[in-house]
């Protein structure tokens, strides 16, 4: 799967965006949010998440549907990525624990749940850098991110 590369970074991040379908019971869509709470999600598969150089993972929800979207660097490679997380401590053990909300098989790894989306708009700019963008945006950073030699 192919990310995109986001122009507002100045090319230093592609953004891959998903979709799935969770169970419409409210009671475990209930569940489904706890689990991924910080204080009830797995510090072995966000450790894991991170490891493989994914910089930043986000999800919304809409009632069942949810959007995933995954931030990492220009160079990530998404299929060998996966393949690497699943063998990570405690990833295939939480795949088989959220494929309940899910309505999945216990086996399935999350690249083989989560639909990739396709990007059919974005705003076109003519500069390169937004006139409300401040110049330090771009600006080289340290200790904020998995990147970052704080996390070294």
């Amino acid at each position: 799967m192919e990310g995109y590369i986001q122009k507002l970074s100045g090319g230093k991040l592609k953004r891959y965006v998903q979709f799935l379908e969770i169970s419409s019971d409210p009671e475990l869509v209930a569940q489904y949010r706890k689990w991924h709470s910080e204080e009830y999600s797995w510090k072995e598969v966000r450790d894991g998440i991170m490891e493989v150089g994914i910089l930043e993972m986000e999800i919304y929800i809409l009632g069942s549907k949810l959007v995933m979207i995954v931030d990492t660097a220009p160079d990530f490679q998404w299929d060998d990525a996966m393949s690497r997380l699943a063998t990570l401590p405690r990833q295939a053990e939480w795949e088989a624990f959220v494929s309940k909300f899910q309505g999945c098989s216990a086996e399935a790894r999350s690249d083989e749940k989560w639909q990739p989306m396709e990007r059919m708009f974005r705003l076109y700019y003519k500069r390169e850098t937004p006139v409300w963008m401040p110049p330090s945006f771009l600006e080289p950073h340290t200790g904020c991110c998995p990147q970052c030699s704080q996390y070294r």
